[in-house]
């Protein structure tokens, strides 16, 4: 499982226009790539991880300020562009794989105690946000 965490001020995502997810303060924006052998410990895992990273101001966490988070779905994370002009996805998991995985580690960042923002899963989406630093980070488990 990898996830690009990036410290905001603001974020959102929307849906054929529509606003579907939005945080309006100082936040995370977590956008979330799941591979094959992923699992929901490693979901867990992660979200325990990402909720507790001090990179909030103040060398703070985001569970410190009781940050809201906005988890994105990005398949696209582990794209191999080694070879050719043309990424490969084989690395990441399928729909029914990927999908599950995705609603337990926004599951498990709600039972830390996160306020939970979410895309939607599979839908083409346009993100906004207001990287703050900038602080981007690349966390895996």
């Amino acid at each position: 499982m990898r996830a690009v965490v990036q410290r905001v001020s603001r974020a959102s995502v929307a849906v054929e226009e529509a606003t579907v997810g939005e945080i309006t303060e100082p936040g995370l924006l977590v956008l979330l790539g799941v591979t094959h052998d992923d699992t929901e410990a490693k979901a867990a895992a992660l979200a325990g991880k990402i909720w507790e990273l001090r990179i909030m101001r103040g060398e703070r966490s985001a569970s410190d300020l009781g940050a809201p988070v906005l988890v994105v779905s990005q398949f696209t994370l582990y794209a191999d562009t080694r070879k050719g002009r043309r990424p490969s996805w084989s690395a990441a998991a399928p729909g029914p794989v990927s999908e599950p995985r995705y609603v337990e580690f926004c599951d498990a960042l709600a039972a830390l105690g996160a306020r939970v923002e979410r895309g939607v899963f599979g839908a083409p989406m346009d993100v906004a946000l207001v990287n703050d630093g900038p602080v981007t980070l690349i966390v895996e488990v």
